[in-house]
């Protein structure tokens, strides 16, 4: 098969433990963007958490939030929000008056406890929630430590919500339509790329669908079992440079 598109999850995965990028796998990837395949990035960051905190991650189009934003070649394409997220957030503290949650509104961090022992350097808004803005929510993030503790909160859902656990340390609750793969669908059919001639790279839970519904979905070395299991193929860990090396290796 021809690779027409590049997709890759961040943490992780592109970048290194120390959150960097090597400029052998940077180039590698300016390579391919330079053959005309775009370089799609697909994480559960929000927009500010990459073109902030990574300005040298060039990109040519994006999904952000685990799929719930989703940006092509600079235009924002209708997202999958949370509706009326303070209610569901009252509801889980009233049983977990404890459990540390944050919400992201508008490109805004909005928490009840300090997020920093969590994502680094965050800016975000301490609130007890009874002053949210009025709007949709792109996501919900409750402070869990393991699959079972998250499940504590899955009758909370409604039906449209799901939840997700990222890296042991966060229950990602979203619309259900938000993903990885739905957001991978929306940039492909923008481009008039199949998905079977593009190669996804990922190492967590939140990467398996799209690794799996991508023509070839690589994991890295690092990748957790669940995704090595359902991969196509495993390059090096992510201080290796794996997707750069895959990427030498597999493209013309």
């Amino acid at each position: 098969m021809s690779i027409e598109m590049i997709v890759t999850d961040l943490d992780g995965t592109y970048l290194r433990t120390d959150k960097s990028v090597s400029a052998y796998s940077l180039g590698m990837i300016e390579k391919c963007r330079n053959n005309g395949i775009p370089f799609v990035v697909a994480t559960a960051r929000p927009i500010r958490a990459v073109d902030i905190d990574l300005p040298f991650i060039k990109y040519d189009s994006a999904i952000f939030h685990n799929g719930a934003v989703v940006r092509v070649e600079g235009k924002k394409l209708n997202g999958f929000a949370i509706k009326e997220p303070g209610y569901l957030i009252s509801r889980i503290l009233k049983d977990f008056p404890d459990i540390k949650i944050s919400v992201e509104i508008n490109d805004n961090m909005y928490a009840n406890f300090d997020p920093r022992a969590i994502w680094k350097n965050v800016a975000y808004t301490l609130t007890d929630f009874s002053d949210l803005p009025k709007s949709d929510a792109d996501k919900i993030l409750l402070n869990v430590s393991s699959l079972e503790e998250m499940k504590r909160f899955e009758p909370y859902l409604s039906e449209d919500l799901y939840i997700q656990l990222s890296e042991n340390t966060v229950g990602m609750i979203m619309n259900k339509k938000a993903s990885k793969i739905n957001g991978i669908k929306a940039v492909a059919e923008t481009y008039g790329i199949s998905l079977n001639n593009i190669v996804a790279f990922g190492d967590d839970y939140n990467d398996i669908e799209m690794l799996q519904e991508c023509g070839i979905g690589v994991s890295v070395g690092n990748a957790i079992k669940e995704v090595k299991e359902i991969s196509d193929d495993v390059c090096e860990n992510n201080d290796e440079d794996g997707i750069g090396k895959w990427l030498e290796m597999h493209m013309d």
